[in-house]
């Protein structure tokens, strides 16, 4: 009975102490095949939450094809009016621009960084954040010009009523996207300013928070081309 409670005893504090290792582990920031934890799981995030878009895209691409009727021209209905003409696209072009461009000031922010210059890699943080802020608050334009027009999840004056819940669908979960990477490009900046990462000996953060931003870039690119373009 004693050796059945002393082995007992033994295993809970085997178990107990594996658990100890594996948080001490994870706390230490144990590398595995040479990736930091925190770089791995953005990258997992990435592969999964990328076939989420996948799916969003490729349910918009069979509903389209399975529309009854035509399918809306985004030319016409996206035009800005502007010096007595409708321009085709104008404000998609310039959100795509705007958000192109953030992704070349937030690898600068990363290269200034590992560098050690907190001073430039703050200011092309914040830089990026505020092209972001610029490009949410275009889509809110975008959503309140095609909502006052009668545009809803369930109807279109425009044509076929699948068009509205594709577009609310896909550039309201991206918008969701960019709105999170905003706040996170502002508490990654708040740190750098603040010298968290030069106290702690590596940047490795504002790099993983680069690869959430360059992920957000690239969706973007892929729903311009096949919702607004095609």
């Amino acid at each position: 009975m004693e050796s059945t409670q002393i082995d007992s005893t033994t295993s809970e504090t085997e178990a107990l102490t594996g658990w100890r290792s594996m948080v001490a582990d994870l706390n230490a920031d144990v590398q595995t095949f040479k990736v930091s934890w925190g770089k791995a799981m953005m990258w997992f995030f990435i592969v999964s939450d990328a076939f989420i878009f996948g799916a969003f895209i490729a349910g918009y691409a069979a509903a389209r094809i399975a529309a009854p009727g035509a399918w809306p021209d985004t030319g016409e209905i996206f035009a800005l009016h502007l010096f007595g003409a409708d321009i085709p696209l104008l404000l998609i072009a310039i959100m795509t621009f705007i958000l192109i461009s953030s992704s070349g000031t937030m690898a600068m922010a990363v290269n200034y960084a590992y560098q050690g210059n907190k001073k430039v890699a703050h200011r092309l943080i914040m830089a990026t954040a505020l092209l972001g802020a610029t490009f949410l608050g275009m889509q809110v334009f975008e959503w309140w010009e095609l909502i006052g027009y009668g545009v809803r999840p369930w109807e279109n004056p425009f044509g076929i009523p699948q068009f509205g819940s594709a577009f609310f669908m896909l550039t309201g979960f991206h918008g969701l996207h960019v709105t999170c990477g905003v706040l996170y490009l502002l508490w990654v900046a708040r740190k750098v300013r603040k010298g968290g990462y030069e106290r702690e000996g590596n940047y490795e953060g504002v790099e993983i928070v680069g690869l959430y931003w360059h992920f957000v870039d690239l969706v973007w690119v892929f729903i311009f081309a096949f919702f607004y373009l095609i």
